[in-house]
């Protein structure tokens, strides 16, 4: 019985080994992202979301993965990469999980290239502009996005872009990741083919 019960405890080690308890569930924080699946969201539109290497990519389309819970006041972390001319974004508190946009959310920007760059990358789009904005194509680069209440404070690679931005009018909802068209050609054809991704995702409720 007692060689059963050491063999019985040193499988429990081996096991605690092999699943290492999550970082995230001792602080606070939690993923929104695994590395695994995309089971946390709902595609809409026709962006082509998949997973690559413990990543969420999408490089064709125009759409948006949106978690299937509601958020109210938070702090995100978001690991991301674009390129130069991808247009992305974290969409936060949704009110309408089909109708993403920033009439619906607020929409923390990732576009170095955006026509109007006053609320360009780090910008939070109609809410609170950005100057001189910083640009994020062509590296890893940290989202660290804080919602509480009516006031909104975005850093990027520990740069804050805006700070403690003021506005009631959405008060909780989802969150949307975006692959969306860049900018137009002289033809007015819109580039949708830049890529997005991103590989940690995390939430931590305030």
């Amino acid at each position: 019985m007692k060689r059963q019960s050491a063999i019985a405890m040193l499988a429990i080690g081996f096991a605690a080994l092999a699943y290492p308890p999550q970082a995230s569930s001792e602080t606070g924080w939690s993923t929104l992202f695994d590395g695994k699946s995309l089971d946390g969201f709902s595609k809409v539109g026709d962006a082509n979301w998949r997973i690559e290497d413990g990543m969420i990519v999408a490089d064709k389309g125009n759409g948006f993965l949106v978690t299937k819970t509601d958020y109210k006041d938070y702090e995100i972390r978001a690991e991301f990469w674009v390129d130069a001319d991808s247009n992305s974004g974290i969409f936060i508190r949704c009110t309408d999980a089909e109708k993403i946009g920033a009439e619906t959310c607020y929409e923390v920007n990732i576009w170095d290239t955006r026509p109007d760059p006053s609320y360009g990358t780090g910008a939070i789009v109609n809410v609170a502009k950005v100057d001189p904005m910083p640009h994020a194509g062509g590296k890893w680069n940290t989202f660290e996005i804080t919602a509480k209440g009516s006031s909104f404070t975005v850093v990027l690679n520990g740069q804050k872009t805006v700070d403690g931005a003021q506005d009631a009018k959405l008060a909780n909802g989802k969150v949307a990741l975006q692959h969306g068209l860049g900018a137009k050609d002289a033809n007015g054809v819109a580039n949708d083919k830049g890529v997005v991704k991103f590989r940690k995702v995390e939430i931590k409720p305030l």
